[in-house]
């Protein structure tokens, strides 16, 4: 009987330990990457905010940027702010994103949900100066065609410029319908990877955790 129940416990115990082991692994395997030309002008700095468990990027508002996303000043995202410098942007599930504010307002069921399989979200956000050695912000560079390239992957995930009704984290921040599912397998992170691949950043192929995200990163700095 005891064996049992310490089988119970050891076989999600073993299989955490086997998602973690193949996080780091995906970090370190490189995935497709979408080939870019470079152009002319200086390269431009994105930048990656980790948490304990969501990445966000940072995207330079420049003119093109506020133009291609002028629908989400539309939707009060305050883009032509004076003191905007950078878009927030962030992908993550229906459930789970808009309806929990803290960690404080975890609920099972949606982590659940989350877990298993929901709705896709974009959430966009306009942010003021940001110091360049601001705490869990990683700085990488692009080209400025890697940045429009990076702009295309990211406005491929919308689904819908309609922003979604009472959903928000901030007084400035909109939530979009996004294509994609989230779940276990494809989660926020593994989807910031997937949007620098397709900008033609070396990446690692599966970033589920921003642990991940991080040992990506470094792995394939330069």
């Amino acid at each position: 009987m005891r064996r049992a129940v310490r089988a119970l416990w050891l076989w999600p115990l073993a299989a955490i330990a086997l998602y973690l082991l193949a996080a780091v692994a995906g970090a370190f395997w490189p995935g497709s990457v979408t080939r870019i030309a470079d152009n002319v002008g200086p390269p431009l700095r994105v930048g990656l905010v980790t948490g304990p468990i969501h990445t966000d990027l940072l995207l330079p508002l420049t003119p093109d940027l506020r133009a291609q996303v002028a629908f989400a000043a539309s939707a009060g995202v305050p883009l032509d702010d004076p003191h905007a410098e950078w878009l927030v942007v962030g992908w993550g599930s229906h459930a789970f994103y808009t309806a929990t504010g803290s960690y404080a307002d975890l609920r099972l069921a949606t982590v659940w949900r989350a877990a298993t399989g929901d709705n896709a979200v974009l959430r966009l956000d306009a942010a003021g100066p940001i110091p360049a050695e601001a705490p869990g912000v990683d700085w990488i560079e692009l080209t400025q065609a890697q940045l429009f390239g990076l702009t295309r992957a990211i406005l491929d995930s919308l689904a819908d410029p309609a922003p979604l009704p009472d959903a928000g984290f901030t007084a400035t921040d909109a939530f979009f319908p996004a294509h994609g599912r989230f779940h276990l397998f494809n989660t926020c992170n593994a989807w910031i990877g997937s949007v620098l691949r397709a900008a033609g950043r070396p990446f690692g192929i599966w970033t589920p955790t921003p642990f991940a995200v991080r040992l990506s990163l470094r792995r394939f700095a330069g």
